[in-house]
């Protein structure tokens, strides 16, 4: 490892190769994954919550440095599957981590290293070729001590299944701790070859996705106690407004808030419509700061039976 090399004479120009892959986070539900792709790509693109399974679609974020760029896969939490949606996010996840080049598992500092963990990492294990980084999260909310005990059961959790961590590191994504640290341990990992992507990209999600993400945030703030995730937001379109001038451009977004079940409707709608005016603002304005645009948002809620368990209408939803 610690070895330098140095080259004295050389015709080859001395330029520094450029590597780009693909990396992805993964953990318990909860374990900071969106958060700290959002702090490596400096702005908001996985759709973060205080509630474990909300990132549904494969949101792609993109760091680029000088020397590489990564560009990050956020696949959904891996669990045990209840559902079928359950069973069919567990699918994403393992076709995921089979096609990218770095893994980094996300455990966070200030919660005991559990079954769930164990779950996961031995999943890991199975993954020969790939290799994984553990990223302790979280680690502004504990002291030096917890957090070295942490480092520790996450390093003797890789050698009882037999393997061993690229690297352990520790951050804390909010307090912006170490993540810079984290790209530069990741990117020696990715393999030699050009930019995937131009430069002002940061994700490659269509836009319509991102959108229903928002919306779909600023739906459950609130009333997540009531309706985890019986939400799915789906974007009918998007069109500009036509006899508009150039210079005062709108876009037209016709929405549906899907929810399971009548009785959901009021708690989304609220009294006299008050929540969904308040959703409406709120996706707006996030909306509108996502594409650079005024909006025009018009969200309807509808009733899907049952959706989660339905393949039918998970089709339909995007899943």
């Amino acid at each position: 490892m610690g070895a330098m090399s140095v080259r004295t004479q050389s015709s080859e120009p001395s330029e520094v190769t450029h590597r780009a892959g693909f990396a992805c986070f993964v953990g318990r539900p909860n374990a900071g994954k969106s958060t700290l792709t959002n702090a490596l790509v400096g702005q908001k693109v996985a759709i973060t919550s205080n509630r474990p399974q909300t990132t549904r679609h494969t949101v792609r974020g993109i760091v680029h440095r000088s020397d590489a760029q990564l560009v990050l896969v956020d696949t959904p939490g891996l669990h045990k599957p209840r559902t079928l949606l359950g069973q069919r996010l567990n699918d994403i996840v393992r076709t995921t981590w089979a096609e990218v080049d770095v893994i980094g598992f996300c455990l966070p500092a200030n919660e005991k290293l559990g079954p769930g963990d164990r779950y996961i990492v031995k999943e890991l294990a199975a993954i020969r070729k790939t290799p994984k980084i553990a990223v302790v999260t979280k680690t502004d909310l504990v002291d030096s001590k917890t957090l070295a005990e942490q480092l520790i059961a996450a390093d003797q959790l890789a050698k009882e299944l037999g393997f061993e961590w690229a690297e352990i590191v520790p951050v804390s994504a909010v307090g912006d701790q170490q993540v810079d640290l984290l790209a530069d341990l990741i990117a020696p990992l990715l393999p030699e070859g050009p930019a995937l992507y131009p430069e002002g990209d940061l994700t490659d999600e269509p836009e319509q996705v991102m959108v229903a993400e928002l919306i779909r945030e600023a739906a459950l703030e609130g009333v997540r106690d009531e309706l985890p995730h019986s939400i799915a937001v789906v974007v009918e379109e998007m069109l500009p407004r036509e006899d508009r001038p150039a210079d005062r451009p709108l876009l037209d977004i016709h929405a549906f808030v899907y929810i399971e079940r009548p009785s959901q409707k009021g708690i989304v709608i609220g009294p006299k419509g008050k929540r969904l005016k308040e959703v409406g603002i709120k996706s707006r304005q996030q909306i509108e700061a996502l594409l650079g645009t005024p909006v025009f948002l018009d969200l309807h809620v509808k009733v899907a039976k049952d959706w989660q368990r339905d393949p039918r209408q998970l089709r339909k939803l995007g899943f």
